[in-house]
């Protein structure tokens, strides 16, 4: 199973972004997905998680500005960032809580974290 994430980059304060993230693997079923970040010297924080039935929930006040979503049947989970400052320069990880089936269709529980999509937000 792997989670590889995308859409970081270099972005100007006031701009937006849009990270993607795609499970890949011999997957049974994704629960909850979600965007961490992290600052170097700080610990990883949640900015959004999304549930299977797309129930969301957001750290503080990013609810304004940050949205999750996701696409089930492409096992794909999306962050739309606008009006990005310069405390949303950081490594945005995804995570999926998933079940996967292993050699011999044994079924496991994974919560999978993908590598890590680097945002910038300078003038």
């Amino acid at each position: 199973v792997q989670l590889q994430a995308s859409g970081g980059g270099l972005v100007q304060p006031g701009g937006s972004l849009r990270l993607s993230c795609a499970a890949s693997g011999r997957i049974l079923r994704i629960d909850d997905m979600g965007w961490y970040r992290q600052v170097p010297g700080k610990q990883r924080e949640l900015v959004a998680s999304i549930t299977s039935d797309r129930t969301t929930n957001y750290a503080g006040s990013l609810k304004d500005r940050f949205t999750i979503s996701r696409d089930n049947a492409k096992n794909t989970v999306f962050l739309q960032m606008n009006g990005l400052s310069h405390e949303g320069t950081a490594v945005y990880y995804c995570n999926a809580n998933l079940l996967y089936f292993s050699d011999g269709d044994i079924i496991n529980a994974l919560k999978a974290w993908g590598r890590g999509t680097l945002v910038t937000v300078s003038s």
